[in-house]
């Protein structure tokens, strides 16, 4: 039998990195219950407004959107952005617990994606971008694209 893709990414949160400085990242399996994993793999998931929070030593996912599967029946949840339980190792989730508590840090989900068969949520530990620094990334971008424009006329012009 054939090795299942890995690493094919079903969601992802580009609002994340417009939004926060990414500073850690932490990869996290999701309990998903009956048809979730079919939606998802038809890629039929959205995180953009999706964000984590720790109770009581575990990690839960909020407002992560999975549609209802298609064909599915009765083991397809009612709420489609119910909240979701992360898997993660505990001493994983105290580090977490920790860094998140310091002023301005959250919990982002990044992208969604399937390894060895399992789905896994990669989340992000974020500290948020004030307007200035969005309007300063968005300059760096620009000035990057045009760099690289200029570099590009400059070979088709040497050829």
């Amino acid at each position: 039998m054939g090795k299942k893709a890995d690493g094919k990414v079903l969601a992802q949160n580009k609002k994340a990195s417009h939004d926060y400085f990414i500073e850690d990242t932490f990869e996290a399996g999701m309990v998903l219950t009956g048809t979730e994993i079919k939606s998802l793999r038809n890629g039929r998931a959205n995180i953009g407004d999706a964000f984590a929070t720790i109770r009581n030593g575990e990690i839960h996912i909020h407002n992560m959107h999975i549609s209802p599967f298609e064909q599915g029946n009765r083991s397809n949840p009612d709420d489609p952005t119910r909240t979701r339980k992360l898997l993660m190792h505990k001493a994983q989730i105290h580090k977490l617990l920790g860094l998140s508590k310091q002023d301005g840090y959250s919990i982002v989900p990044l992208k969604i994606y399937v390894r060895n068969g399992y789905a896994k949520l990669l989340i992000g530990l974020g500290k948020g971008k004030k307007q200035y620094d969005k309007r300063d990334s968005a300059a760096k971008r620009d000035a990057q694209r045009d760099i690289q424009r200029a570099l590009r006329e400059k070979q088709k012009i040497a050829r």
